[in-house]
């Protein structure tokens, strides 16, 4: 299977997040292919240094704005036309779920009712990010897009989990009854350069830790499991997606699955550092396992992750210690 490049020269992009983490890394692709690209972002949780390098390219532009308020089409990059729109804004972190919860809630939805509406007016294909958080704390493993998940409504991680939900049924509704041309990605624990040091979630957490020789602080008894994806591998999943005709939902991200424990293993080794494993109270409703069954993405899209853990937890590490000096 493979899927032929759709946007590329003379195609106009709008990518909401897009100074965020793996937004940004996505709108350094589409810039090489030639598009243009309007990067959207109100700067909670992103960064205007992961967009920095773009900033005097004439085929980016950077509009600071909360989508949630609406477009800001009095901007003119934002008043005209887009072939395709990409909703990936969303605080996503564990510390962000106490922190933002309204914020969170009001971008997964009046956020994406906005941008739907917008996408059905421009005839562009319309890309919304989901999460493995959609299936809650699994009962089915590795997780399908047909499982319908494990999802406390009211728990403190409802307010993403909901909202992702909620936007995916609203982007179903819109294919559905407008004829949208819509897809949906659920990505799997993703990591790599440009995630923030503080971001509240493990791999980010456990290297600053190794970097600064402190305790490496593991939830629980260490025992749950993640599949870690490196965020290249990730941005060429969203990206088969967005140019196939397929809608989804589809599963992004790999089978690389270990323990928590496993996990501060590995990064204590890679980053020589002598920092010791410890264990603390692990928070409400914390997945105890989480892995993507692939058949759908390699099936479509031809989609397969190339990077092994070792090579992207390097990678990072050394963006990390280049960062934290």
């Amino acid at each position: 299977m493979k899927v032929a490049a759709r946007f590329g020269p003379g195609h106009r992009v709008l990518v909401t997040g897009g100074a965020g983490f793996v937004p940004s890394h996505l709108v350094d692709v589409l810039i090489s292919r030639g598009c243009t690209v309007v990067a959207l972002d109100n700067f909670v949780t992103g960064s205007k240094e992961n967009v920095a390098h773009l900033l005097d390219e004439p085929t980016f532009t950077l509009v600071e704005a909360d989508i949630s308020d609406g477009l800001p089409t009095h901007h003119p990059a934002v008043a005209e036309r887009f072939d395709a729109i990409l909703h990936m804004a969303s605080p996503a972190s564990p510390t962000d779920f106490e922190k933002l919860p309204v914020e969170i809630l009001r971008v997964g939805s009046v956020a994406t009712l906005h941008l739907l509406d917008r996408a059905v007016a421009d005839g562009a294909r319309f890309l919304m990010a989901s999460t493995s958080e959609a299936y809650g704390d699994p009962k089915e493993h590795p997780q399908r897009e047909t499982y319908w998940g494990n999802v406390n409504p009211i728990g403190i991680r409802s307010v993403y989990d909901e909202a992702k939900r909620f936007a995916e049924a609203a982007t179903m509704a819109y294919h559905r009854s407008r004829g949208l041309d819509a897809a949906i990605v659920r990505i799997f624990n993703t990591y790599g350069p440009r995630m923030r040091p503080d971001d509240g979630r493990a791999i980010p957490t456990f290297i600053s830790q190794a970097l600064r020789g402190e305790p490496i602080t593991v939830h629980g008894t260490g025992n749950q499991t993640r599949s870690i994806c490196y965020v290249e591998d990730l941005v060429r999943g969203i990206l088969l997606l967005l140019d196939s005709t397929e809608t989804g939902p589809i599963n992004c991200g790999t089978e690389h699955e270990m323990t928590m424990r496993q996990l501060a293993e590995t990064i204590v080794s890679l980053s020589g550092s002598s920092s010791e494993v410890t264990y603390v109270t692990r928070a409400a409703d914390d997945p105890e396992m989480r892995r993507p069954d692939l058949t759908l993405a390699r099936e479509l899209l031809g989609y397969e992750p190339t990077v092994a853990p070792e090579d992207g937890l390097r990678r990072t590490i050394e963006y990390f210690r280049e960062r934290l000096g």
